[in-house]
């Protein structure tokens, strides 16, 4: 059973960790040079392996005692603020054109560049938190995908005039806050249970 405030919680993080990534840049690039649709075919299977390999790490964390989970996630958690706040902006990364454009090509570049770019990144990590977090791996792969999702499809289709309208510190802040936020929470948690 999908449990909608889990989902949502994951969707609003994850979306707001992700906005200012440079693979929210590159979809935006990717989207401009190739057909939308073959774009995004590629990085949402890209996002989906992402999503489904954090969940699983984070499901065994759900393993240990819960004091140790939630101290865990909570310095992992403050972490993530941190880089969001001290980060420097990242410059555009140089994307290699498909020979053609056929769909395989161009979804297969997309999922290729998602897939090794992502490796590792933030919102991976703060998904396995998540999903350690609330022990509710669909719910929280459900919310992270969907965010990631979003996110890729804004980059592709319209991520120029979202950046126009929204300062990008200011997306880059209210994740931090977030993250900061849920990390106090889960270290609050782990010392009083």
């Amino acid at each position: 059973m999908i449990n909608l405030t889990v989902t949502a919680v994951v969707f609003g993080v994850v979306f707001l960790a992700e906005l200012p990534d440079k693979t929210a840049l590159a979809g935006l690039v990717l989207g401009t040079r190739y057909r939308a649709s073959y774009v995004f075919a590629g990085v949402a299977a890209a996002f989906a392996v992402h999503v489904a390999l954090a969940v699983a790490a984070g499901s065994v964390l759900t393993l240990l005692p819960q004091q140790v989970v939630s101290a865990i996630t909570g310095a992992l958690f403050l972490g993530g603020a941190a880089v969001l706040l001290f980060r420097k902006d990242e410059d555009e990364e140089e994307i290699r054109k498909p020979e053609n454009q056929s769909f395989w090509k161009v979804s297969g570049a997309g999922f290729m560049l998602i897939l090794v770019a992502e490796f590792g990144d933030l919102t991976q990590i703060m998904t396995a938190n998540l999903a350690a977090r609330y022990d509710d791996p669909l719910s929280v792969g459900l919310g992270a995908v969907l965010a990631l999702w979003t996110v890729a499809g804004l980059g592709i289709v319209g991520g120029k005039a979202l950046m126009k309208r929204v300062p990008l510190k200011l997306i880059t802040r209210i994740a931090a806050l977030l993250m900061l936020g849920l990390g106090v929470w889960s270290l609050w948690e782990a010392a009083t249970g």
